[in-house]
């Protein structure tokens, strides 16, 4: 398994719309750079947020099996306050189409983590599409700030030997296509 270089990354973002909208090349002039880099793609955050609230529902404790939907707040904005402590979910504002023959791992912006803002990410899964959901904890007892349209990840392509037996797409996965910010599912 290799890791790809930015001159496949940007073969396959333009000739198989791997990454759309693409960037070609860093913008880091006075924002959270974003774009192709040496081995991987800088995403962006898009406006769209879900920030959670726990206040605003009847939850008492937090479940992945059942997420109550009403202790999350929509938010739709160029900047978004994290309460201490606290997390959002918001998605990139590219969507990506894996390859058959592709892991996506996604590791954090050093800028963001450097300010005890974590990011959380799965792996891209050959074969998987869609927004990726992004999960953003602040650590910090302070409300943190989320520059929407800036880096928030870099998005590394591993290519395997041969396309995988079974993708993403085959297993049917319950968040294959998904737009906008997207809950957990069972």
């Amino acid at each position: 398994m290799s890791l790809k270089p930015d001159f496949w990354i940007r073969e396959m973002a333009l000739e198989a719309q791997m990454i759309d909208p693409f960037v070609d090349g860093q913008i880091s002039n006075g924002v959270i750079s974003y774009g192709l880099s040496s081995y991987g793609y800088d995403i962006r955050v898009a406006e769209e947020f879900k920030v959670f609230t726990p206040g605003m529902g009847d939850m008492v404790l937090v479940d992945p099996k059942h997420l109550a939907g009403n202790a999350m707040v929509d938010f739709i904005g160029d900047v978004c306050i994290i309460p201490p402590n606290s997390f959002v979910l918001a998605r990139s504002l590219e969507y990506i189409r894996m390859p058959r023959n592709v892991l996506g791992a996604v590791l954090g912006k050093s800028t963001y983590a450097r300010c005890g803002i974590v990011t959380n990410f799965t792996p891209l899964e050959p074969g998987w599409h869609g927004h990726i959901t992004i999960e953003i904890s602040n650590t910090t007892p302070l409300p943190a700030k989320i520059y929407a349209n800036e880096g928030i990840a870099q998005v590394l392509f591993f290519e395997g030997d041969a396309p995988c037996e079974v993708s993403y797409a085959d297993k049917k996965g319950k968040y294959q296509g998904q737009r906008g910010v997207v809950l957990s599912r069972m």
